[in-house]
């Protein structure tokens, strides 16, 4: 249930209101937007008096919020959520370049890519220290080392981190790490969600292979229900029917998050496609089709990288697809 409370009142008068709800036995997400602000309530609403509380001389009106992700859902807060990593800005038209290697392999790799990336205009570096791999004899990420691997690439840099947790007993290693991604395998560990809730970094939420949209969003409330609301969504690409690519992108789903949600929302082409030459022409589509930013991968040398290389760019690559997104998003503007 949503209060919408009429502008220009009191402080005093929206607390004692704010108090009275709070005395039901509700929870109340507060969103202040330019013209009023909204109430939302948050537990058992059954027993509440709409007609009371619409007859309250400071309420515009009183709504019941029918879906099942409330903190999540843009009745709730109808202005766009800003996440903001150290100085980037990710929604609410800011628009984010996430870019590096699958997995991290090296200093000299992972530090010369950061700055190849940076220079090609992304603000934020990707990397895999943990990597959640299909085959156990497939190369499972450095692990701690690679984590103190992405720090120095930041130290070099200047550009926050991104890179992903599996394991809630590996939290204590993410201490310094800038932006916390949960893959897509992990994407309904809700016990690793309400952990991550818990924390005050930004949780970066991949779609699962085969979730709804309900689903990812449920995924984010969870995160948001323990008090973290910097949660950016990802649409990662999904399982279906496609025999030439490793997932089909869904990009319908980027304008129809941004009706329900007001969460950012970014793309990944590459795990999408799996192709490196079909990524710069769905990461063009995403930006024209509304998203907050993109998250790519690039490698210094995809023929022998140890994750991923089929589907990274190159330096140059990346550098000519950067311009290209930059020209999408000005012809938008």
């Amino acid at each position: 249930m949503i209060v919408v409370v009429k502008p220009n009142v009191s402080d005093e008068r929206q607390n004692q209101l704010i108090d009275w709800l709070k005395g039901m036995g509700l929870g109340v997400h507060i969103s202040t937007g330019e013209f009023n602000t909204v109430l939302g309530l948050i537990g058992d609403t059954s027993k509440v008096d709409i007609d009371l509380i619409e007859s309250l001389d400071i309420v515009d009106s009183v709504k019941r919020v029918t879906e099942t992700f409330k903190q999540c859902n843009r009745k709730f807060h109808p202005e766009d959520t800003v996440v903001e990593v150290g100085d980037v800005k990710i929604g609410g038209g800011n628009f984010a370049m996430i870019a590096g290697p699958c997995s991290v392999e090296s200093e000299e790799q992972i530090v010369g890519i950061a700055k190849a990336v940076k220079a090609s205009g992304a603000n934020l570096l990707r990397g895999g220290a943990f990597k959640p791999r299909t085959s156990p004899y497939d190369f499972q990420g450095l692990k701690a080392e690679g984590i103190d691997l992405l720090k120095i690439a930041r130290q070099e840099t200047g550009l926050p981190i991104v890179t992903e947790i599996m394991n809630l007993r590996d939290l204590p290693l993410f201490d310094d790490v800038d932006v916390l991604q949960v893959g897509a395998r992990n994407m309904q560990n809700f016990d690793l969600l309400k952990e991550l809730g818990k924390t005050d970094k930004p949780i970066l939420l991949k779609r699962g292979l085969a979730n709804t949209l309900k689903e990812l969003l449920m995924s984010a409330e969870y995160i948001m229900s323990e008090g973290n609301d910097k949660v950016i969504l990802c649409e990662r690409g999904i399982r279906t029917y496609s025999d030439y690519t490793r997932n089909t992108l869904d990009l319908s789903a980027v304008p129809m998050l941004h009706e329900l949600s007001h969460l950012p929302v970014i793309v990944d082409p590459s795990h999408a496609t799996g192709i490196a030459r079909l990524v710069p022409p769905m990461a063009c589509a995403a930006a024209a089709c509304g998203a907050n930013g993109l998250i790519i991968e690039v490698h210094n040398d995809p023929l022998h990288a140890l994750c991923d290389g089929a589907q990274s760019l190159r330096p140059e690559e990346y550098t000519a697809l950067a311009k290209k997104v930059e020209k999408i998003r000005e012809a938008l503007a």
